[in-house]
């Protein structure tokens, strides 16, 4: 049977198609040892494309790689989202177009599900820290001067500190959310410093059809995620990037950053930092 091709023209015609970032995909994966090659060549060559870009309604994706070093900076050293806290060696992150969020779920069970199928789903791999999220609030150093949100995946930023904190309750993290877009990112995105912005989000549950290899979301009620884009590497600025489990302490007692966690850029379509994440 061949495809209506009218229901595409039908579904573009309505619903929402701002250009904003309505929610995110952010996955922090493990390759098995010894699958380390194997694991980027699928994800370079296939997955990035056919399990992620090529879906309706994700506009911007990027991969992100914590070599050796990078994991060694990496804290608190109990981490409620990696054990060790150095598990996860590559991170992805894709934009979802505002409004569009359930659309892209429905198309992403499905494709997943045909790539299962298919057999274009490597088994060699750990979820360490993989979830949607909601687009809850952002900070610029720039202001109006420099980049948007949207356009985070495409700038060639050096480097990127995902941040992720846990609250005792759902009012304490709306407080805490407060204080980040009011007080806490503003005073830490200082001007000539090396964070260009930072994304703050807020898990989403997966739906009850989710591929059986995704484990549930924890602390969609009490967890932030951050997403720090920065315009050196890492390792050149880490200091300035120390201390923020201690700020988050400070400004809303019983929070607790459950991981800080450095990464430099992938370069699509090679293994370059593949020998270095052991």
């Amino acid at each position: 049977m061949t495809d209506d091709l009218s229901q595409y023209a039908e579904l573009a015609s309505r619903g929402p198609y701002g250009v904003a970032i309505g929610s995110a995909l952010i996955t922090m994966v493990e390759p098995h040892p010894g699958h380390e090659y194997g694991y980027n060549r699928w994800y370079e060559d296939d997955h990035f494309y056919a399990g992620a870009m090529a879906m309706p309604w994700m506009f911007a994706g990027r991969r992100w790689v914590a070599t050796r070093d990078l994991q060694l900076l990496r804290y608190p050293e109990k981490s409620a989202v990696a054990e060790p806290v150095t598990a996860g060696c590559y991170l992805s992150v894709y934009w979802i177009t505002e409004g569009r969020h359930d659309a892209h779920m429905r198309w992403t069970i499905g494709i997943n599900k045909r790539l299962n199928r298919d057999g274009r789903v490597y088994r060699d791999r750990t979820h360490v820290f993989t979830s949607f999220q909601q687009h809850a609030g952002v900070a610029y150093r720039d202001g109006a001067a420099g980049p948007r949100d949207v356009h985070a995946l495409d700038q060639p930023y050096q480097g990127l500190v995902l941040e992720v904190v846990d609250c005792e309750s759902g009012e304490q993290r709306d407080q805490l959310l407060d204080w980040l877009l009011e007080r806490g990112l503003p005073g830490r995105l200082r001007a000539g410093g090396p964070a260009a912005m930072c994304v703050v989000f807020r898990p989403l549950p997966l739906p009850v059809d989710k591929m059986s290899y995704v484990k549930p979301v924890d602390g969609t009620d009490t967890r932030l995620t951050l997403l720090w884009f920065l315009q050196e590497d890492p390792r050149s600025c880490w200091s300035a990037f120390t201390g923020l489990d201690a700020d988050v302490a400070a400004a809303v007692p019983g929070a607790r950053v459950e991981l800080v966690a450095p990464f430099v850029p992938t370069l699509p379509g090679t293994d370059l930092y593949v020998d270095q994440l052991r």
